[in-house]
């Protein structure tokens, strides 16, 4: 049921690149790449959203805010995650060993932080996009 709202939330918005637009900073020449509906893995559990890919960034936004204390007050905020792709250093696809099925992509920077995403809707081609954006920075880079 998630993801039919997610559909119709996308629709109404005006299309992923709208709200990658809305949601990020980005350059007016930037083109988002391609989009993946997945679940971001946090300490809290799996969060639901979308993972954005750009010609600069991976960024990745929750659909729906998540609550947090502030002190005595209950805050709401979606759940961000950005990465400029110069400091993407490793998109790793795994599956869980007890349950095949369970894929995963871990994503690590260059400053050892590890993300987690799980649970797409199109796991071979977020694997194949993310491995090819990998790839084009390292050689740009290199």
């Amino acid at each position: 049921m998630g993801r039919l709202a997610q559909g119709t939330k996308v629709l109404a918005e005006g299309g992923y690149e709208k709200i990658f637009r809305q949601t990020f900073e980005t350059d007016p020449e930037e083109k988002l790449q391609d989009s993946f509906a997945c679940y971001l893995s946090t300490s809290a559990g799996p969060v639901m959203g979308v993972l954005y890919v750009s010609t600069e960034k991976l960024a990745y936004c929750s659909d729906s805010p998540l609550s947090y204390k502030d002190g005595t007050k209950t805050e709401w905020s979606y759940y961000k995650v950005l990465m400029p792709l110069h400091q993407l250093k490793a998109v790793n696809p795994s599956a869980n060993k007890t349950n095949p099925s369970e894929k995963y992509i871990q994503v690590t920077s260059i400053d050892a932080h590890e993300f987690w995403f799980m649970g797409f809707l199109n796991y071979e081609g977020a694997v194949q996009c993310l491995q090819e954006i990998l790839q084009l920075n390292s050689m740009q880079s290199g």
